[in-house]
């Protein structure tokens, strides 16, 4: 495992979900978006998953996973690879579930507050009908990939 920097913690912190990436027994990349419940800065990711599909039983066969999250807006982003390891739902310690509830108040909240300062009619919020989680995921960060650009050297007339 390596350190993660509290710039990318920080950054992780901040982004409602990221794109967790593994291997199926055929070598095909499987991606789909995961929450973040944790982060420690001595290189371990806490991912709550809600369904026991793919990305299950490809950590079963090959614990192989990339965790990238970009913001648009800023032009930043990371990809963390490493190893997961499954947590099944028994073993998922009660303070996570907190943290993984907390989190999904949060971000249920945010959205209802942008509604309102929109003035949106109508607005669905998917997040209160989600399952419990299913198992949790510790991934073991092995590297960080800075996926910003390198500085651009654009002369301007």
């Amino acid at each position: 495992m390596i350190h993660i920097p509290q710039s990318v913690i920080s950054f992780l912190e901040k982004q409602g979900f990221v794109i967790v990436s593994t291997l199926d027994s055929h070598g095909r990349i499987h991606s789909v978006a995961k929450g973040v419940v944790d982060i420690e800065n001595q290189g371990r990711i806490y991912l709550i998953d809600l369904f026991k599909a793919r990305t299950y039983a490809n950590l079963k066969k090959n614990s192989t996973i990339t965790v990238t999250v970009v913001d648009e807006h800023a032009y930043l982003g990371y990809s963390l690879k490493g190893k997961g390891h499954i947590r099944e739902k028994k073993a998922i310690q009660k303070d996570m579930l907190r943290k993984w509830e907390e989190r999904l108040l949060h971000r249920i909240s945010r959205r209802i507050i942008r509604h309102i300062q929109q003035e949106k009619n109508g607005s669905r919020h998917h997040e209160i009908h989600l399952p419990e989680p299913e198992y949790l995921i510790r991934m073991d960060v092995e590297e960080i990939v800075d996926l910003a650009p390198a500085p651009l050297d654009i002369e301007t007339k």
